[in-house]
């Protein structure tokens, strides 16, 4: 698991300190964070001249956490919905999507369109050992 993130003004205190002129030994025992971090820092400072969180690679995604659980919510309460029903229940909650992205956030819940398998009808002359009928004999 990730730890939480370093305040703003951490990273600042440690890029001051790193112009002041301070090894990196000294401030990870000061600040009481990993060598690794204070390095990663001050090369994250030298490379971008900031020490703000820079935006995530990748497309954001059009439907929120929230839209995704309602949807998921209502497939399971109703597993009969169609995808189209449920694309005009989202345009309601103020969260157009496309059929494709709603199949998307269900296979991201998994959740997937399948019909089970029809279990075959048992007898008892299958249950008995062999499958062998207790009558025959």
């Amino acid at each position: 698991m990730r730890s939480k993130e370093l305040s703003i003004e951490l990273r600042d205190r440690i890029v001051f300190r790193h112009k002041s002129g301070e090894g990196y030994q000294k401030m990870y025992a000061a600040f009481k964070v990993p060598k690794n971090t204070v390095a990663s820092i001050i090369l994250k400072w030298k490379k971008f001249g900031t020490t703000k969180t820079l935006p995530k690679a990748g497309r954001l995604a059009k439907l929120s956490n929230r839209g995704r659980r309602a949807l998921v919510r209502e497939v399971t309460k109703n597993p009969m919905v169609t995808q189209t029903e449920l694309q005009s229940s989202s345009m309601e909650m103020g969260e157009p999507s496309r059929r494709t992205t709603i199949s998307a956030a269900f296979h991201q819940s998994g959740l997937y369109g399948r019909v089970a398998r029809q279990k075959p009808l048992l007898s008892k002359r299958h249950n008995s050992p062999l499958g062998v009928c207790q009558k025959a004999r």
